[in-house]
């Protein structure tokens, strides 16, 4: 362009940069729904996870809400002092303890997540439901593509 500056119309957007906007957009949100129920977006995630996949390890729950082994261990120990989550010794291996919601985790998350499906659904308003399933499936691939394991 000789030297102009390039506007945002006119150039356009790296997609891991609008993947980020998203992600700091949505995580405002999640922290305004979470905090005035004494929970960080993280420990909201933590909670989800466990939903989605009771049992999990701490070293699996920290892969999936996206913090290091040792902020995860912190937050089962904030979770559990509060009667949202218990621990259970695996029954294969006693040094694995598998993590599930308290029934007062599972109410919580339930008042939590009321306010998040405001969001999600405010956040994909414009959008007619098979371009939602589409996005959706976009992102599963593109994470996938990023999370496989290197080829030697």
């Amino acid at each position: 362009m000789n030297g102009q500056h390039r506007t945002e119309e006119s150039a356009p957007a790296r997609t891991a940069y609008l993947v980020k906007q998203l992600e700091l957009a949505v995580r405002a949100h999640i922290d305004s729904a979470a905090r005035p129920h004494g929970l960080t977006t993280t420990q909201y995630t933590a909670l989800a996870a466990l939903r989605r996949i009771p049992g999990q390890s701490s070293a699996q729950l920290a892969r999936r809400s996206f913090v290091s082994a040792q902020t995860m261990q912190e937050l089962i120990a904030a979770l559990e002092r509060r009667g949202l989550i218990a621990r259970t010794q695996a029954p294969t291996n006693k040094r694995v303890l598998r993590i599930h919601l308290t029934d007062e985790g599972a109410r919580l998350l339930d008042r939590i997540e009321v306010e998040v499906d405001d969001i999600e659904r405010d956040m994909l308003a414009e959008l007619a439901p098979e371009q939602v399933e589409q996005l959706r499936r976009s992102l599963r691939v593109c994470t996938r593509r990023l999370t496989k394991p290197p080829r030697t």
